[in-house]
């Protein structure tokens, strides 16, 4: 997925802005600089296009101070990581000292920079653009943030920027596998044990990878690529540029893969930053396998391993579709299994299922009036169709899509997993509300009970 950073001073309004992208509040917003202290990152999707859009802390180029100094370095990462970059200045500030210092410093990218000039409300505000033309640059957008005005026109301008990656591009017959983890769990060691030999440098001392590493490599003459990505550390441990680079490429490597791999230690258990990477992976709909690595380190009885995986499965809930194998990746032992388990999970992102088997298992369940009510009336699915691939993406129509709340949403996504031979694999199911102008699509039968 392309990437597109919003960079600025602070307090001009880019946390606004990113929350106005994305579609909800996810960035925190306040009238005090330097709010954004930690790289955000959301999902933009229009026109059936998506991108990843990063909200940066405020960017001070002569800043002392320790935080305005992070800040700076992560604004510099994302410049260097960024397809594409939207520099986000203060209308009613005029432009600024920090401003030139900023757009001086962009004049050298070679990559497309958008300027954009916020909290201009109103057609009698458009005379504040002068000052900022003053700079060299252009075009300039105005914008609102807050009251969403001149949203649209930058979401176009951003969208023209971009390449996005055609259907044959998607489809490639190589399967893309990413090692995540912490740091120090093994990742280099396992990517070096499936290939037969020391791609990567492994020592014991923890981050020794700062980059994402790829290899091309046939197994049973099926091509692969394997990724072995730098450990993600928590945001608060976070303070070298290295690291924040670090971070940022290992996201890039969940977009890119098939197959994520996440890898934890056997001795330290699911941590929370495992919990924070797993969430991650969840979010992009990711193929994935929880592999408990060293292994051969814990001492054990008959229910050890049994146990250990319902404690993984709880902890990481979100990802009850990943299968959970247990290795040492210094020994080999069980490390050959992950292979199956990665050719069947790639194979399922890409299964599509006949609109009419769907709708069997949906007729099957209304039947069994496992659905809910909503202001005392039934809730009915009406009809479902699959949308997409890597992952299975499902629609379903229904009456009342209020009344279908989380816990619906996940029982009737275990329900697909269950009834469609999908167990292994992430499912993303839409609730559209049934309306006349998808009436067409609606098969004659009977409807039954939701």
């Amino acid at each position: 997925m392309p990437l597109v950073a919003i960079v600025g001073r602070p307090n001009v309004g880019k946390s606004t802005l990113f929350n106005k992208l994305i579609g909800h509040k996810k960035a925190i917003t306040t009238n005090e600089p330097g709010v954004t202290r930690d790289l955000n990152y959301g999902e933009v999707e229009t026109g059936g296009k998506s991108f990843t859009l990063v909200d940066t802390g405020g960017f001070e180029p002569d800043a002392k101070e320790e935080i305005l100094a992070k800040i700076r370095e992560q604004v510099s990462v994302a410049i260097e990581e960024a397809d594409t970059i939207v520099c986000f200045m203060d209308g009613r500030a005029g432009l600024t000292a920090g401003d030139l210092d900023i757009i001086d410093m962009l004049r050298g990218v070679e990559k497309p920079v958008i300027y954009a000039v916020n909290k201009i409300d109103t057609i009698k505000q458009e005379p504040l653009l002068a000052d900022f033309y003053s700079s060299g640059v252009e075009p300039l957008i105005p914008v609102s943030a807050e009251h969403n005005t001149g949203i649209g026109a930058l979401l176009e301008e951003i969208i023209a920027t971009l390449s996005f990656p055609t259907v044959d591009e998607e489809g490639g017959k190589e399967t893309k596998i990413a090692v995540l983890g912490r740091p120090n769990v093994g990742k280099s060691t396992l990517v070096n044990r499936i290939l037969g030999f020391e791609r990567v440098l492994v020592t014991d001392i923890p981050g020794t990878t700062r980059d994402t590493i790829d290899t091309a490599f046939e197994r049973d003459g099926k091509p692969y690529r394997i990724i072995d990505t730098a450990g993600m550390r928590r945001r608060t441990r976070i303070s070298r540029r290295l690291e924040i680079y670090s971070v940022m490429s290992a996201i890039r490597s969940i977009d890119g893969c098939d197959v994520a791999i996440l890898m934890i230690d056997a001795k330290d258990g699911v941590t929370a930053q495992d919990a924070r990477i797993g969430g991650l992976i969840s979010a992009k709909g990711k193929g994935c396998i929880v592999a408990v690595n060293k292994w051969d380190t814990v001492a054990k009885d008959t229910d050890t391993m049994s146990k250990y995986e319902d404690e993984v499965k709880k902890r990481l809930y979100f990802l009850d579709y990943a299968p959970v194998h247990f290795v040492s990746a210094i020994s080999g032992k069980r490390v050959d299994k992950l292979f199956p388990a990665v050719d069947s999970i790639a194979a399922s992102l890409n299964i599509r299922i006949p609109t009419s088997r769907l709708n069997r298992v949906i007729e099957i369940q209304n039947r069994r009036g496992n659905f809910p009510t909503y202001r005392g009336k039934g809730v009915k699915i009406f009809y479902i169709t699959q949308v997409g691939i890597r992952p299975p993406c499902f629609v379903a129509f229904v009456n009342y899509p209020e009344g279908v709340k989380d816990a619906q949403r996940r029982f009737l996504i275990k329900v697909l997993r269950e009834s469609l031979s999908l167990k292994n694999v992430p499912l993303k199911l839409y609730i559209r509300k049934k309306h006349r102008d998808n009436l067409h699509i609606i098969p004659k039968s009977r409807d039954s009970g939701f």
